[in-house]
């Protein structure tokens, strides 16, 4: 019999898909946001798949995943971490040439180890609704430009120490996983679109070890504890390089913190709509810089938690870079700034993007998460 934290997590998803599928049904008329512009309404995004790779913004703009690859059909759910089949999700992962993976129909994957990425491959649920559910689910490890896009990722659960095939030659004893949803440690260029993450057994998405040039956008996060992560330690001083950009995304009902939490590098949260939280919203140590603009907050009704920010160090934090530029507060909820001087994110001509007014937030955030996408049709 399914248990109560089940039938919650299932009906949250489902009034999800429902919300999406009711907005999305004309998309001529919705109102886009800077990534989704690129490619929602255009009815040929099936056959031009690889375009999605020149939409995203921010730190991760320059995130490629399979863009020059070939197309890689996932037509198998089942997992071997050992020794995968053709066909399979695992396959084309952990192949040393650029793949762009797309999955042939409806799918619930359920890992038996940790997926191991390798670099420059594109997962795209598109069109097909793609679950990696209740096992262990993705670590994005010393390698650089991947893309996860328009899949749902939920009941993320430790993995035991055992063999892992992590590319066509090489299987290696790992340690066992923490149960992340998206684990991305020493890497780089990574985007992280439209999907969904909820109740796994650690973060829904960790950003740790020196990982830089990321965007996490477009994303729904529901019934969860500790949302995102980004800084392994408050000793690990490597994760200065970090670079992270938070946009569009959703946080959604049933979230406690982290979203996100911060250590050493910078963080720049924009245009995010959040649905209240347990704890905080914005939360950081071993001085971060984050710069939340443009955000639209409402605050839980409990009046001891109405406040975005904490800081979980003692020592100068008055000093620490925390701004807020043309938020939205709602509900009592208020940001606390810290710091003097310049705080933009320094972005590149094309990571550049100018931040839309927090008024329009909940309407360029409801369609987040995985879309309803039918071929010959914009999505």
């Amino acid at each position: 019999m399914a248990t109560s934290a089940t039938l919650i997590l299932l009906s949250c998803f489902i009034l999800h898909l429902t919300t999406n599928w009711i907005n999305a049904y004309s998309t001529e008329n919705a109102v886009l946001n800077k990534i989704d512009s690129c490619w929602r309404a255009k009815s040929n995004w099936a056959s031009n798949r690889q375009a999605l790779a020149n939409c995203a913004i921010g730190f991760g703009k320059d995130a490629i995943g399979g863009k020059y690859g070939t197309i890689y059909k996932v037509i198998d759910s089942s997992d071997d971490p050992v020794n995968p089949k053709p066909g399979t999700l695992r396959y084309g992962a952990i192949q040393t040439q650029p793949l762009w993976i797309i999955f042939v129909k409806d799918m619930v994957i359920r890992l038996k180890n940790e997926l191991i990425m390798n670099s420059y491959k594109t997962i795209d649920g598109r069109g097909a609704k793609v679950e990696i559910a209740n096992g262990p689910c993705i670590t994005i490890q010393g390698v650089s430009h991947v893309i996860i896009h328009g899949i749902s990722i939920h009941g993320c659960k430790p993995s035991k120490a055992a063999l892992v095939r992590s590319n066509p030659s090489h299987v290696g004893h790992r340690q066992g996983s923490d149960g992340d949803a998206i684990s991305i440690f020493a890497s780089s260029n990574i985007w992280i679109d439209h999907c969904f993450l909820a109740r796994s057994a650690d973060g829904l998405i960790d950003v740790i070890h020196a990982s830089t040039a990321i965007t996490i956008s477009n994303n729904y996060f529901t019934q969860h504890d500790k949302v995102m992560l980004l800084g392994h330690s408050d000793e690990y001083t490597a994760d200065k390089i970090m670079k992270v950009t938070i946009a569009f995304n959703r946080f959604a009902s049933g979230l406690i913190e982290r979203m996100p939490r911060v250590r050493f590098g910078y963080a720049h949260v924009v245009n995010n709509k959040y649905d209240g939280w347990k704890m905080y919203a914005i939360g950081g140590s071993s001085n971060p810089t984050i710069l939340s603009e443009g955000n639209y907050y409402v605050a839980p009704n409990n009046p001891a938690t109405k406040q975005v920010t904490k800081r979980e160090m003692k020592g100068k934090l008055k000093n620490w870079k925390w701004r807020s530029s043309k938020d939205a507060f709602l509900n009592g909820a208020y940001f606390v700034p810290s710091g003097y001087g310049n705080c933009a994110p320094n972005y590149s001509p094309t990571q550049f993007f100018t931040a839309a007014p927090a008024s329009l937030v909940p309407a360029i955030t409801l369609n987040a998460g995985p879309l309803s996408c039918a071929v010959g049709k914009a999505c």
